[in-house]
């Protein structure tokens, strides 16, 4: 991939990403939801985008990677 791609990819996550914070302020998390995540990455409908999901877990799983690290199941946020 080149870099022009990866710096255009890296604006539309930016546009997306949410920061919240630890409880003492200490440090900040960048996320993203996965609702947001389905149309950047060009999913039309939540069941095929949740399959992706479900196999990207399954494969940290795989190769003994902490998915609580990286996945975390929320309901809706209002901002």
């Amino acid at each position: 991939m080149d870099k022009l791609r990866i710096t255009q990819l890296k604006s539309v996550f930016d546009t997306i990403v949410h920061n919240l914070n630890n409880e003492d302020n200490s440090q900040q998390v960048e996320i993203w939801f996965a609702r947001e995540l389905q149309e950047v990455l060009g999913y039309a409908r939540w069941e095929n985008f949740i399959v992706a999901i479900n196999r990207t877990i399954d494969s940290c799983k795989t190769q003994n990677i902490n998915i609580n690290d990286h996945f975390r199941e929320v309901q809706k946020w209002s901002f």
